[in-house]
């Protein structure tokens, strides 16, 4: 696969768009909470894929400045965003996003941080993080050890595309804990000297898909686009199959992840 992993979402922006799952309000009131944002303040998101978190934080009133690299996901973003006057979507790879001198209360990465060079990105985030501004990344994560059908997912991982079950992706039923991107995340913390103050937290909730959504789901992960599209369909299909011959009803119990700092400093 010679298309650049980070990137190929894009291919589906429109089924991202409509099947992936946007984030438990509590979170967004917290982080709107704890930043001190304000209705009008604007908040700089990293990676905004198809707007699903920046229409959030757009409906409280907050104003987004979004860094997108992806021109099909940024396209997305503006139609879902359109309503909201206060979005601004730029294309661009945040490791070389020019902040031209802005600086926020509030960043925010959702399900996009771990496609940001850490090498780079940490610090640049302190460099455009107000003093006590919150840095925060947040993932959705898939408990399959809570799931009634793991058996049965696995079983169609197994059959069509067995490699996948030890890829990292919690989307993927192989994985049966958490993963660890909160402990990365702390690493690149502690190794900022502007930043500090890690904390995380954790809001359970579930989703519940037909085997149609959920077989749509799945074709947006970039470990399932990377498949030759011979396999991609059998795994998908076998996976559609499992759903429908239990039910036709997939519930997933979900984790989302918030992992957060601050700049050092007083506001």
């Amino acid at each position: 696969m010679n298309r650049e992993q980070r990137l190929v979402f894009g291919e589906v922006a429109e089924l991202y768009e409509r099947h992936r799952p946007a984030y438990p309000d509590a979170l967004v009131d917290d982080l709107v909470e704890l930043s001190g944002v304000g209705s009008g303040g604007v908040a700089l998101e990293i990676g905004a894929g198809t707007g699903k978190a920046t229409a959030m934080f757009a409906a409280r009133g907050i104003r987004v400045l979004a860094v997108e690299p992806s021109a099909e996901m940024a396209a997305v973003a503006r139609r879902v965003c359109a309503a909201y006057p206060g979005v601004e979507i730029e294309q661009a790879d945040f490791e070389r996003w020019d902040a031209a001198g802005r600086d926020f209360p509030l960043a925010f990465a959702g399900q996009a941080w771990h496609w940001v060079d850490p090498a780079i990105g940490f610090a640049k985030v302190a460099s455009v993080l107000r003093p006590a501004g919150v840095f925060a990344a947040f993932w959705n994560w898939t408990v399959w050890a809570r799931s009634s059908l793991r058996g049965a997912m696995v079983d169609a991982y197994r059959n069509t595309a067995p490699e996948i079950l030890v890829e990292t992706d919690a989307i993927h039923p192989g994985r049966t804990s958490l993963p660890t991107d909160d402990e990365e995340f702390k690493r690149g913390i502690d190794a900022t000297d502007d930043l500090d103050a890690f904390e995380v937290r954790d809001y359970e909730w579930s989703l519940t898909y037909s085997a149609a959504d959920y077989a749509a789901l799945l074709q947006t992960h970039s470990t399932i686009r990377a498949l030759d599209p011979d396999r991609r369909r059998a795994l998908v299909g076998a996976v559609a199959q499992a759903i429908e011959s239990h039910g036709g009803r997939l519930t997933l119990p979900v984790v989302t992840r918030l992992c957060m700092a601050r700049r050092i400093g007083t506001p």
